[in-house]
């Protein structure tokens, strides 16, 4: 049980070093959005990233999403790609 924990703590921050290592110097972070729901809009705060969904209609073709920083010299630009699924 306490390897189950500890391996659950571990992948907590792993994502959350990704998605600071995306904002701070220039990494990628993936994030698959939950069936059936399609992204919106998304936002830095601080360190950590924001993301509007909303239920797709039944029509709806999941898209790949890139929320991009374009920096003053284009050097250390963070990405976050969405997946909907």
């Amino acid at each position: 049980m306490k390897k189950i924990i500890l391996l659950a703590l571990t992948a907590l921050v792993m994502v959350g070093c990704e998605q600071f290592i995306s904002r701070k110097a220039g990494g990628i972070t993936k994030i698959k959005l939950e069936k059936g729901q399609r992204l919106i809009e998304a936002t830095w705060k601080e360190s950590n990233i924001w993301y509007l969904t909303e239920p797709a209609d039944s029509s709806y073709i999941p898209k790949t999403k890139v929320f991009q920083e374009s920096s003053m010299f284009g050097v250390l630009e963070g990405k976050v790609i969405f997946i909907e699924q």
